[in-house]
């Protein structure tokens, strides 16, 4: 019987016939496999089942419990789909594109050396990317359907070649390329090195250097498509998510870190396509093994659906001839460095040292060295059919996310100083014999006359390049990549009268700042307009900051929903896991809260949906441990807020040296963007709420904030009068909290956060040596620095003298100032050089201790007593305070002074 008959014999039978026919078949396997175990032993059994697995593998079946697969493509080649484009036509824009980025790169080294750029990396990805741009990405004007695409870094000069082609960019612009600040070319606009939206808004939409970035962005951004949509604010549709990274890019946690979330949350919209080009910024990624196993065997056990993209076109035959498998138990024996003098060397190095055995040399009996070095140029990730076909499965896959490993040559067409060389990372200007050797293998009709000029290349708007990947980009919904920013700004965000009942205090109870946060948040999700768009993102803390009733009030999103009884279901608390959740429960990863953050921060420029982020954890593990992510969320207008719980370094008694918080908000300083704040009261931080939702969502501005909140319990006050006088002072930074009454010498005591309280104990010791104290709430000196350095800059560069607001708060109110403060005595120093009076700080410069607040504040000599103190020593040097006054304070105040200050302790 023919093979066509036997499956149609087997279809024939009936249920009950099958099951037994299966039966029997299963015995004899078995039962084989016992014979050749016991008599032959368990080396026969092992090289009989790797011999199985090559046929399986020959024949396109993968089974899911192997974490590798041999060294092949996925695809075989029966299984490629037709090619939908013009073959000959995309070769040649892919290769103009290379031209172009090589004279953009070069040209700009010639003119500024040592401006940098990157030629290797985009020579060895265009194709990964031609077959995107002609075929799958689908732009902005495909709507709800649009695709986001993470393009790799260091290949961003092809993204603008591209542009430039598509008429989108001059070559004015190409001229400035990496030249901002000063274009050096009349009429174009400067490239940012990297994707950058802050620089070019209307170009990047993913900033994806430093490397990691894109990856952990990649997969929240898929995640948070589908949040989107499972909580009805976003239709259903077909989009995906784009990721291009590198091989040597998986070295960085933040690119493998999240690779289970996409997994076990089934996010089939999200493909990943790793440049395998063998090198990183030294040489071999994996120089003695192979790189694309590994990276097999990681995404396969992280549960993702691989696609390797190994070989080209050109070993298609010797393959269907390699019947014995010593082809492929060569590729096997493989290292990358050895791949790699493949690519560098050419047909002859193959010759003789890949076909190597009698078996292998008959293989390519009768072959060209020139054929040999067309083999080893030709590898999956350059084959546009092989691509296509890898691309393809990949959008059709179902269940899980898919990676494509595609194997390219770093540098491909670059000239013999490049191609596959170690340095060609390095590589900024091409060498004349480069440059030849570029045009030739690239085809590219220039001149030999020319090729000092280093001319770019542009076929004409009328060419067949142009007007076919014209009408690609429009058949697949505009130009990518762009940023259209689809929401405005315009949301009705909650007025005063929402905030009202958190500026009349406490009611004379003792509640933390966290315990405010919590309860504004609680009323925010209940708000007819906004409450939808909140996005409550909790890295497994929500119990330490009192958030669990939240849990029950909105729920955790689970994809899945909750498919068990939790433990305290029935209770007011119960933990309950939803598809239509609201909170992200990240679990223990900083990184993965940020990225959510960012996701859902930027999601009013993606979807024109405004979602409202507040992310809350550990202030020491924020903008310490992420402060890159931070950077990027700032890079690309992300908008929301980020608490960071549980702070100030003598605030959080008895975690110790690793929890306790006193730099946050020195890092905070780092991004422009970023808007920091240290609230003491709830009324403050309403106000700073009100102001943050007016301005990103309501005016739409590209801000963000940084709310630190603390755990320690008071009575927190009603805000005082005038109100809206205080409301400014707590915006930008400073404003009299309590002022002092009687005659005798004055002083001025700024307190941030928890530390006011200890400025206001202060301010009753201080009365009693008949000195008067003034208490500030300093609740930002981030604000006050940036318009105390705004104002020095008017003056001397505009010529527009003004006063800084820290200056003209204070008029009027005479004396030295004592600036306590939590965190490091950096950030209060910020504004000394503004001030004409003497100025003391006090700060936790050192590490943390575990120990009680009361103990914690006299180590780090931020308490009552030594602000009290440090204002009479103040004092006492402009002669308004005795010796002996001093000297009996301190025995009152029952102050032991170290001689080792904390910070060497």
């Amino acid at each position: 019987m023919t093979e066509k008959e036997l499956k149609a014999a087997f279809q024939a039978l009936s249920p009950e016939e099958k099951a037994r026919f299966l039966e029997i078949e299963n015995r004899e396997w078995l039962e084989s496999l016992e014979y050749v175990l016991k008599v032959e032993g368990p080396e026969r059994v092992e090289e009989l089942l790797r011999l199985l697995d090559e046929y399986l593998f020959r024949h396109g079946v993968y089974p899911a419990n192997r974490l590798s697969t041999p060294y092949l493509n996925t695809l075989p080649k029966e299984k490629e789909p037709p090619y939908p484009g013009d073959l000959e036509l995309e070769r040649r824009i892919a290769n103009i594109l290379r031209w172009n980025v090589a004279m953009m790169v070069t040209r700009a080294n010639k003119k500024a050396d040592g401006i940098g750029g990157h030629i290797a990396t985009y020579a060895s990805i265009a194709e990964l990317y031609e077959v995107g741009f002609n075929h799958f990405f689908r732009g902005p004007e495909a709507g709800l359907d649009r695709d986001l695409v993470f393009f790799q870094g260091h290949a961003s000069p092809g993204n603008y070649a591209r542009a430039f082609l598509e008429g989108r960019l001059k070559e004015e612009d190409l001229e400035n390329f990496r030249r901002e600040v000063h274009p050096p070319v009349p009429g174009g606009r400067g490239l940012s090195s990297y994707p950058h939206p802050w620089l070019m808004p209307d170009f990047w939409e993913f900033p994806t250097v430093s490397m990691g970035f894109g990856p952990i962005q990649a997969i929240y951004q898929a995640r948070f498509m589908r949040y989107l949509e499972d909580r009805g604010l976003k239709p259903k549709s077909s989009a995906k998510v784009w990721a291009f990274l590198g091989d040597g890019e998986h070295d960085e946690p933040e690119t493998v870190g999240a690779l289970h979330l996409a997994a076990r949350e089934g996010l089939d919209n999200l493909i990943f396509v790793v440049n395998c080009n063998l090198q990183r910024l030294d040489g071999p990624v994996r120089g003695n093994s192979k790189v694309i196993q590994e990276l097999e065997r990681l995404y396969r056990g992280a549960g993702w659906h691989v696609i390797k993209v190994v070989w080209g076109s050109a070993w298609d035959e010797l393959l269907a001839k390699d019947k014995e498998g010593h082809l492929l138990r060569r590729f096997e024996a493989l290292v990358d460095g050895e791949s790699q003098r493949y690519a560098a060397f050419g047909g002859k190095e193959l010759r003789e040292r890949f076909f190597n055995t009698p078996e292998l040399k008959k293989l390519i009996e009768g072959m060209t060295d020139e054929e040999l070095t067309e083999l080893t140029r030709s590898r999956g990730g350059h084959d546009l059919v092989k691509i296509y076909a890898a691309y393809k499965a990949a959008v059709e896959h179902k269940g899980s996310p898919v990676v494509i490993l595609a194997c390219t040559i770093k540098g491909y067409g670059m000239g013999p100083s490049v191609m596959a060389k170690n340095v060609a990372h390095q590589v900024k200007k091409l060498t004349e014999e480069d440059l030849k050797e570029a045009r030739r293998f690239l085809g590219i009709p220039v001149p030999e006359e020319k090729l000092e000029e280093l001319p770019y290349y542009h076929p004409g708007p009328d060419s067949p390049e142009v007007k076919y990947l014209l009408e690609r980009r429009k058949a697949l919904g505009g130009f990518v990549p762009e940023r259209r920013v689809r929401f405005k700004g315009g949301l009705e965000v909650p007025d005063e009268a929402f905030f009202r009942e958190f500026y009349e205090g406490s009611g004379g109870r003792e509640i933390s700042t966290t315990m405010a946060f919590v309860r504004i948040l609680a009323k925010l999700l209940r708000h007819p307009a906004v409450g939808k768009y909140i996005v409550p993102i909790v890295p497994d803390e929500a119990r330490t900051f009192g958030m669990e009733a939240l849990i029950a009030q909105v729920g955790i999103y689970s994809p899945q929903g909750q498919l068990y009884i939790p433990v305290d279901a029935g209770t007011l608390t119960a933990y309950k896991e939803s598809r239509e959740g609201q909170i992200l429960e990240e679990g223990i990863t900083e990184a993965g809260a940020m990225a959510d953050f960012i996701a859902a921060g930027t999601a009013y420029a993606h979807w024109g949906i405004p979602t409202i982020p507040f992310l809350i954890t550990y202030s020491m593990f924020g903008l310490q441990r992420i402060g890159d992510l931070v950077w990027a969320a700032a890079d690309q207008r992300t908008r929301g807020f980020f608490l960071g719980a549980t702070a100030g370094r003598t605030t959080l008694a008895g975690e110790g040296l690793q929890h306790q918080d006193g730099q946050s908000h020195v890092y905070a300083l780092a991004a422009p963007n970023l808007l920091a704040y240290d609230p003491a009261f709830a009324y403050e931080f309403a106000v700073i709420l009100e102001d943050g939702l007016r301005r990103m969502y309501g005016k739409g501005e590209d801000v963000f904030y940084y709310i630190t909140i603390e755990n320690e319990n008071y009575v927190h006050p009603p805000m005082p009068e005038p109100r809206e006088k205080v409301k400014e002072g707590i915006l930008k930074g400073l404003y009299l909290f309590r002022a002092g009454e009687g005659k005798g010498p004055k002083v001025q005591l700024f307190g941030t956060g928890p530390i006011l309280n200890e400025a206001l104990k202060a301010q009753e010791l201080l009365a009693q040596y008949g000195v008067v104290a003034e208490v500030w709430s300093a609740t930002s000196y981030k604000a006050l620095y940036y318009d105390a350095i705004e104002a020095e800059r008017e003056a001397r560069l505009l010529g527009k003298p003004r006063k800084p607001y820290v200056v003209e708060a204070l008029e009027g109110h005479e004396g030295p100032i004592v600036a306590a403060t939590d965190y490091l005595k950096a950030l209060p120093n910020l504004i000394r050089g503004y001030l004409d009076r003497p100025f003391a700080v006090l700060g936790t410069d050192g590490f943390g201790r575990s120990d009680t607040r009361e103990a914690l504040r006299d180590f780090f000599e931020v308490d009552a007593r030594h602000i009290a103190y440090t204002a009479l020593a103040l004092l006492h040097g402009e002669g308004k305070v005795t010796k002996r006054t001093l000297n009996q304070a301190r025995k009152d105040l029952g102050l032991k002074l170290e001689e080792v200050p904390p910070h060497r302790r």
